[in-house]
């Protein structure tokens, strides 16, 4: 994800979307993130008033080389191979992640998966806020994995950075167990719920190869057919780096 979130003013609801697409918005609150009913009724507590932004394709970023990807290229399907200990003790993997967060935040997003770059590595960052000034909140994971996902599920609008200009409904479970590393190599378990826990599932499926378009309905995947044609003729069999 990347992922993203799009709001319709004229129905006053709230789409939570992920960057394959991380489309980034500043929340009032970093406990509360937005306000709607999921499909099953379930009811969120997110604000009613936050800024919010556009994503948009960054092209060149001074800093970095790298370039967001767009489907259909090759690195989007590509298996990613597991960061070793010599490549975090080298500086590589924290300088990647580093141009990953510039790349993020340019695109105005709120994650990205290294496929997304062109690099077939299994990691991903994100921040929830979506806030270059709210680093605090930055999050790396180095060969991350979900050892547990919950049995109950919700269904929201997703997009990805690397389908530009559509979304779809996806589900995901409310809650899932991961297991990752940081860059030094340390082990780390965590919970994540809501928001949080899409934008993770999101960048995780880029690490297996996964898109999101993957994981739409019959119905919703007729509804895009049109534009993921379009993006084929654009960028060509290859993808565009």
């Amino acid at each position: 994800m990347g992922f993203r979130k799009v709001r319709s003013l004229a129905v006053g609801l709230f789409i939570s979307v992920f960057a394959c697409r991380v489309m980034a918005f500043q929340h009032l609150s970093r406990l509360s993130r937005f306000g709607h009913r999921s499909r099953f009724g379930t009811q969120s507590t997110f604000p009613s008033v936050f800024s919010l932004q556009e994503e948009i394709d960054p092209g060149v970023v001074e800093g970095t080389n790298l370039r967001i990807v767009k489907y259909p290229h090759p690195s989007l399907r590509a298996s990613n191979d597991e960061i070793t200990a010599e490549e975090l003790k080298d500086g590589s993997i924290a300088q990647l992640a580093k141009e990953m967060f510039k790349m993020m935040y340019a695109a105005q997003g709120v994650g990205l998966a290294a496929p997304q770059v062109g690099v077939n590595k299994r990691l991903m960052v994100y921040n929830e806020q979506g806030d270059p000034k709210k680093w605090l909140d930055e999050v790396i994971m180095v060969n991350p994995k979900i050892v547990e996902f919950s049995d109950s599920k919700e269904i929201d609008m997703e997009g990805c950075l690397s389908f530009p200009d559509m979304s779809g409904e996806v589900e995901r479970s409310k809650w899932i167990k991961v297991e990752a590393f940081n860059l030094k190599g340390k082990k780390m378990k965590k919970k994540y719920t809501g928001w949080e826990a899409r934008i993770f599932q999101h960048e995780y499926d880029h690490l297996d190869g996964v898109v999101y378009i993957d994981r739409l309905s019959e119905k919703g995947r007729k509804e895009v057919e049109t534009r993921v044609d379009e993006l084929i003729q654009d960028f060509g069999e290859g993808g565009q780096l």
